[in-house]
């Protein structure tokens, strides 16, 4: 075995297995504590409000992002946030079991959403020390595949098994308690994996400025980043392009898992995880797979609307869902339908970030458009379940598909950048 302090190993390794841990912790905070809390008997105005705080992290992260540069090594920073996220997801097991249960896992669920957007940033950054340019744009794929993978492991699996659980021991709470600890011990061989297999490459160290020519210059960053031509209208189409889905996303679950009296589905936890964790998922892969093949082979400008229509168009299968509540084979192929056309559309929303990553600060420019997408996502969040639990899920569902509309209204408007529009 090559020696602990090598500084290169193959990424096979560990690449792949790190941008699993990436998605793993992502999935269980914003989409698996939603389930966990329905089935705990929480109401959507409170699952919603609550759980949309849950994205505030990975909003804010740019601005202590530069930290992880500084402290540590990229590799310390890894090794240290995988294990914290084992502790942080043990600690929502402990308080699940508690009977005032709510407050006391929220407060863990984001503390290990911190701990997760740390980890993503000392990831990339891992990433580009440890590889060679030829490796990095190899492994790009296969990194993304495994971060989706672990989705579906996430929200399917996990899921699935929960929902066994449940009807096997005749207790929600033993049956996620069960689940949660499973996960906390996934993290904790994740630490002890990569602790062994890590190298140390020579240009992950700690970068100690040495003066003011050294130090971050966050003003200018922001500054050249809302000097951007038409940046007013990019901003816009950042926070409105998935407006309709971020309403939508807190209560897909909940849909799924409500008593048709309710105005639900009635799908049990098991097949929740498999509807919307595990088919709607691959069918998201899927969907983003082509997206991305239409714009490399057409063209942005050829692909922008009908991608766009794929993306917002689906949406009205929750509506007929949530009008006849079809039987539960019939759930499937419009969950997957919908999550597919989802994933096309988004590889157009993909694109234009990149395209707002310019000059000198690309790294940084991209994480305040990030930064301003999560935020875009949580606002909407925060009275998705009101809006819902006071006009019922036929008309909340009407309402998603009226707001996909305001980000559509901004893509005329974007700049054409680079030419890009035009291929």
């Amino acid at each position: 075995m090559a020696s602990p302090k090598a500084s290169y190993r193959s990424p096979w390794l560990f690449v792949l297995t790190l941008y699993f841990g990436e998605g793993l912790p992502y999935v269980l905070i914003n989409t698996v504590s939603v389930i966990l809390y329905k089935k705990m008997g929480v109401d959507n105005t409170d699952i919603a409000f609550w759980t949309s705080w849950l994205y505030l992290p990975w909003v804010i992260k740019m601005f202590w992002a530069p930290i992880v540069d500084v402290i540590w090594t990229k590799r310390t920073w890894v090794l240290a946030a995988q294990g914290a996220m084992a502790l942080s997801i043990g600690l929502v097991a402990y308080a699940v079991g508690r009977p005032d249960f709510f407050f006391p896992s929220l407060g863990a669920f984001m503390a290990g959403a911190f701990i997760s957007a740390t980890y993503d940033t000392a990831t990339d950054g891992y990433y580009m020390l440890a590889l060679t340019e030829k490796e990095q744009a190899f492994f790009t794929g296969l990194r993304s595949g495994f971060y989706r993978l672990a989705m579906i492991l996430g929200s399917g699996l996990l899921v699935y098994l929960a929902g066994g659980l449940e009807t096997s021991t005749g207790s929600v709470r033993m049956g996620w308690i069960a689940i949660l600890i499973i996960s906390s011990g996934l993290f904790l061989a994740a630490w002890l994996y990569h602790y062994s297999v890590l190298p140390y490459p020579a240009a992950d160290r700690r970068r100690l400025s040495a003066g003011p020519a050294q130090r971050p210059k966050f003003g200018e960053v922001f500054s050249a980043y809302f000097r951007q031509e038409k940046i007013g209208v990019f901003v816009a189409f950042i926070l409105f392009y998935r407006l309709g889905e971020a309403m939508l996303l807190k209560l897909v679950s909940p849909f799924l898992l409500d008593r048709q009296i309710d105005g639900g589905l009635g799908l049990t936890t098991s097949e929740v995880g498999l509807v919307y964790g595990t088919v709607g998922v691959s069918a998201l892969v899927l969907g983003g797979v082509l997206g991305g093949w239409l714009i490399s082979r057409y063209g942005l400008r050829r692909c922008t609307w009908p991608l766009v229509i794929s993306m917002h168009l689906p949406d009205l299968f929750f509506v007929y869902m949530a009008w006849t509540q079809p039987s539960h084979a019939m759930v499937y192929p419009l969950v997957a339908l919908e999550q597919f056309g989802y994933g096309m559309g988004f590889t157009v929303f993909t694109v234009y970030l990149m395209y707002s990553a310019e000059g000198g600060y690309k790294t940084s420019h991209y994480a305040i458009s990030t930064g301003i997408m999560a935020l875009g996502m949580m606002l909407p969040g925060f009275i998705s379940g009101w809006v819902q639990q006071r006009v019922g899920y036929p008309l909340f569902f009407i309402i998603v598909c009226l707001l996909t509309v305001p980000g559509m209204l901004t893509i005329p408007f974007l700049p054409d950048r680079g030419g890009s529009l035009r291929e």
